[in-house]
């Protein structure tokens, strides 16, 4: 029995390793929270919203608010979708809860 692979005996198992091709994850699509301007939510619960759903910190969530009033419509931060849902609907309770109409909603980036 002459082979080139002398150490084998007949039904010896054979292991392959093959290299897999590098898989790339990508970072999921992100979503616009906005805030709508309305004639009735004050600003001081807008900058309220801000710093407890949204995080930022007291000087940021006044400029935003501003930016808000002033333009209709302003960015609160931008999520994942699952994330920006859940804020979404946080914020609506929370307007709704305090008897405010505060639209809060999601756009694609």
């Amino acid at each position: 029995m002459e082979r080139s692979d002398r150490g084998r005996h007949e039904g010896d198992a054979v292991t392959v390793t093959r290299t897999r091709a590098a898989s790339t994850t990508r970072p999921p699509p992100m979503y616009n929270e906005l805030l709508h301007n309305d004639d009735y939510t004050t600003m001081e619960f807008v900058v309220h919203v801000l710093e407890t759903v949204f995080c930022h910190p007291s000087p940021v969530a006044m400029k935003i608010m501003l930016s808000i009033h002033h333009r209709g419509v302003g960015i609160a931060g931008v999520f994942p979708y699952e994330i920006a849902e859940t804020k979404a609907t946080k914020v609506m309770d929370l307007a709704r809860g305090a008897e405010y109409p505060l639209l809060c909603t999601v756009e694609p980036d």
